[in-house]
């Protein structure tokens, strides 16, 4: 096994955990927050907005099953990489489209995944990439494989299910 390592943020944390704890390859996903410039963040901090952190996916993962380009392509598959600081009605810096790399590398391949995306959209990709920080926060234990735990809760049914239904249509090899 070749165990690796990407943080990804697209909107809710809980939608795209969601999505990843089904991918063939992943090894776990933690929900947190990154990019901030205040320690030890917590939810309530975050939702104002003004902490700089965004809700993100610490996810590890077997190189050898999946490779950082397949996650990057269902990663701009299942969210809208082209809106700045929202997700359909999410709206905050909190929920931008971000993607951290640890290498030059990483950067490169997170580059070329933006490059072959922007075809699926009308509008500029907008996701900020940025240096891995130093820490990143996992999120409070109830966010922690929300979905599954809250499947039959409103926002589980009208915001992450479609979500995971399109994930599971589109990319039916990588479940």
């Amino acid at each position: 096994m070749s165990e690796k390592r990407v943080v990804l943020g697209g909107g809710c944390f809980w939608c795209t955990e969601a999505i990843y704890l089904n991918v063939k390859g992943v090894i776990g996903v933690v929900s947190g927050y990154a990019g901030g410039n205040r320690p030890n963040p917590n939810y309530q901090m975050i939702c104002t907005g003004v902490s700089g952190y965004a809700e993100i996916i610490d996810i590890k993962y077997d190189e050898e099953i999946i490779t950082l380009s397949e996650l990057l392509d269902i990663f701009f598959a299942v969210h809208n990489p082209t809106t700045l600081n929202a997700q359909g009605g999410d709206r905050g810096t909190q929920y931008r489209s971000v993607i951290y790399y640890a290498s030059d590398l990483e950067h490169e391949v997170i580059n070329d995944a933006i490059q072959r995306n922007q075809k699926n959209f009308d509008e500029p990709i907008v996701t900020e990439v940025s240096a891995l920080p130093e820490v990143v926060y996992p999120a409070e234990d109830y966010h922690q494989n929300y979905y599954a735990l809250n499947s039959e809760q409103g926002y589980c049914q009208a915001v992450i299910a479609p979500k995971l239904q399109k994930f599971m249509m589109s990319f039916p090899q990588k479940l």
